[in-house]
């Protein structure tokens, strides 16, 4: 971890060129890696030597980004991978197998509330959800004897729940699991996670990492904070012999880098979900610019929420960073310098109030997508959590009538005017 600031990492981090090498960080477009010794790729292969030959498992431009990234949250060691679905996907199945259980905050994204209660439910892996406002007993006797991590958002998306991240940090850690917590919304700039008690952060860094809407990606950054070998029992995939590594042990042979080494070794050798080269430049050039934009984005959507606030049209919003909001408080603990550039309100005309107000928006788009440059909204109960039902819903946070409202880095008076002629 360097002792740059947090403006310089962005800009300085994950890649130093040496003498007579580019400025700027290469692609390194290439499936495969050149050797003159078949012992040297054998001892690759063992993971007894440190470098590249295949990019499914690393490649030199990823790397350099997952670098760059682990130092903005202060962790140990990461990896990039294609999709913020992928990132959560491997940071918990990394330590669990059939038969294991997981806690959740019940306020997520719909795709991976969808991916804990479903997708990994036909895997063996049972998901207890719980409010993220419950008192620390209610939170406690969601635990079980087999249950293996925590997860929630720091804001979750659309609800804009902001996580007591220390509540469920000490809860996770009396039970001896890690806690995982995605920080996708808040990004690094606003709060890190990790100096809170996480354990293990995610991200989907087609959100505001990159920006643009140019690429998804995702990424998980280890903190090497957690001690699987005081928890041994629970954790055999990183405690005991991998015999496809000839019995490798993860935590005596790599440290703090276990977790993340054997997510690579063995998840994303099996799996392959890696982030293309391509795609990891476009990311590393966003997050250059990440320290600019995201105080404009929060500025902005503060901004506009305020103007939402006294219309008459409208019959609530919510964003942390409003006096007298819900989460105002837990925000001003957690990310005092501003939440993210994302709202959300409901009409008092209801959801046909909502549709009618969004099909209007001349400037601002109506897209799946949330966290860039540009303006847009969503109505995520006709969109992207159109899959759960009514109950899901509401344990998500999520109203019929929510709009979700991504404010971007336009001029704010410009995306206001859209707003105003859409609500008359």
């Amino acid at each position: 971890m360097s002792s740059y600031k947090m403006e310089t990492k962005c800009i300085q981090s994950g890649y130093e060129p040496g003498n007579g090498e580019p400025r700027v960080l290469p692609i390194y477009q290439s499936t495969t890696f050149r050797y003159t010794s078949s012992e040297q790729m054998g001892r690759l292969f063992d993971l007894e030597e440190s470098g590249y030959f295949y990019t499914r498992l690393q490649n030199p431009t990823n790397d350099a980004v997952a670098a760059k990234i682990c130092d903005l949250e202060g962790g140990a060691a990461a990896m990039l991978t294609s999709s913020g679905q992928a990132a959560n996907f491997y940071a918990i199945m990394n330590i669990v197998q059939a038969g294991d259980h997981i806690v959740c905050a019940s306020a997520l994204y719909g795709g991976t509330y969808n991916l804990y209660a479903h997708t990994i439910k036909r895997m063996g892996v049972e998901a207890t959800f719980v409010d993220p406002d419950c008192t620390k007993e209610e939170l406690d006797a969601a635990f079980q004897e087999n249950t293996k991590a925590v997860f929630g958002e720091t804001i979750a998306n659309p609800a804009l729940v902001v996580l007591d991240i220390e509540k469920f940090a000490d809860a996770a850690h009396a039970h001896g699991v890690p806690f995982i917590v995605d920080n996708t919304f808040a990004t690094p700039i606003n709060c890190r996670p990790i100096e809170w008690g996480a354990d293990i952060v995610t991200h989907s860094t087609t959100k505001y990492m990159d920006g643009h809407a140019a690429c998804v990606g995702g990424a998980i950054v280890d903190s090497g904070n957690f001690d699987w070998d005081a928890h041994a029992e629970k954790f055999p995939g990183l405690t005991t012999p991998d015999e496809t590594y000839h019995g490798i042990v993860y935590t005596k042979k790599f440290g703090k880098g276990a977790y993340i080494t054997k997510a690579t070794a063995q998840l994303m050798r099996d799996l392959g979900s890696i982030q293309a080269p391509q795609n990891a430049f476009l990311l590393n050039i966003g997050l250059e610019t990440l320290h600019l934009r995201v105080p404009r984005h929060c500025e902005n959507a503060l901004a506009v929420a305020k103007y939402l606030q006294s219309h008459e049209k409208v019959a609530w919003v919510s964003c942390p960073s409003l006096p007298g909001d819900k989460y105002y408080d837990l925000a001003q603990k957690y990310m005092p310098n501003g939440t993210c550039g994302v709202i959300t309100f409901g009409l008092k005309g209801g959801r046909e109030a909502a549709v009618e107000m969004m099909d209007k928006l001349k400037m601002v788009a109506i897209v799946t997508h949330v966290a860039d440059a540009r303006s847009c909204v969503l109505h995520p109960a006709s969109h992207t959590h159109r899959q759960m039902n009514e109950q899901e819903l509401m344990e998500a946070g999520v109203q019929p009538d929510l709009i979700r409202f991504s404010v971007g880095i336009e001029n704010v008076d410009d995306i206001i005017a859209d707003v105003e002629q859409a609500l008359l």
